[in-house]
């Protein structure tokens, strides 16, 4: 398989699609948030304990119903499309991964998709280990941590690249987001969405990569 073929169509959240809507993001009926690229598709909870990232659709992939314990929908290309954030959102820039072990999540993101490791980081005990899911899409960032002892690996968050990041942060004020601040990325910024919005997942805002 070309590593060309596979596409994150989109992150599956489970949630209320209005709060969501309440960052300023436009939610269709279907749930789908359109962005270039990789979108997030809404959806409400299955079990009550039920939030965040649950799930991913792929589509150039074999069929499999989970990557490393993560749920998959494998799905048709779907027709690129976006919407007019007000919160200025333009892409997702990547998605996080927390595991015990990097390698066993990596091997089954490459077995899935036949996108391979690009680069891991070491920070302290933490290791970080990257792949991007076909041609200029999706990061995927996995973290192996000693102290995660969760069993299989669990989506941790994701990051949106917006235009504009200061206006994004005043349009949702210092109660829903903290300061910008510089992020590992050179040149970039950064800012997280406070966890009282009730996203249920860890989500952050970031300025465009333009390298």
């Amino acid at each position: 398989m070309s590593t060309n073929d596979a596409k994150v169509e989109w992150l599956t959240v489970a949630g209320d699609p209005e709060t969501w809507r309440s960052i300023g993001l436009a939610v269709g009926g279907d749930g789908l948030i359109p962005l270039f690229g990789t979108g997030l598709k809404i959806v409400l909870p299955v079990r009550a304990d039920d939030a965040g990232i649950v799930g991913w659709g792929f589509s150039g992939i074999e069929s499999v119903q989970q990557i490393a314990g993560l749920p998959v929908d494998v799905v048709d290309a779907v027709t690129p499309s976006f919407a007019d954030h007000a919160l200025g959102a333009t892409e997702l820039d990547h998605v996080v991964i927390m595991t015990s072990s990097l390698e066993t999540v990596s091997d089954a993101v490459t077995d899935a998709t036949g996108c391979t490791l690009k680069r891991t980081r070491e920070l302290g005990a933490i290791t970080q280990g990257f792949h991007r899911i076909g041609r200029g899409g999706l990061i995927v960032e996995i973290v192996e941590h000693p102290d995660y002892n969760r069993g299989e690996a669990e989506f941790w968050g994701l990051v949106i690249n917006v235009d504009d990041l200061d206006a994004a942060c005043a349009l949702l004020g210092p109660e829903r987001v903290s300061e910008p601040k510089d992020a590992v990325q050179p040149g970039r910024r950064i800012a997280t969405i406070r966890s009282q919005v009730g996203l249920g997942t860890a989500v952050a805002l970031m300025t465009q990569d333009n390298r």
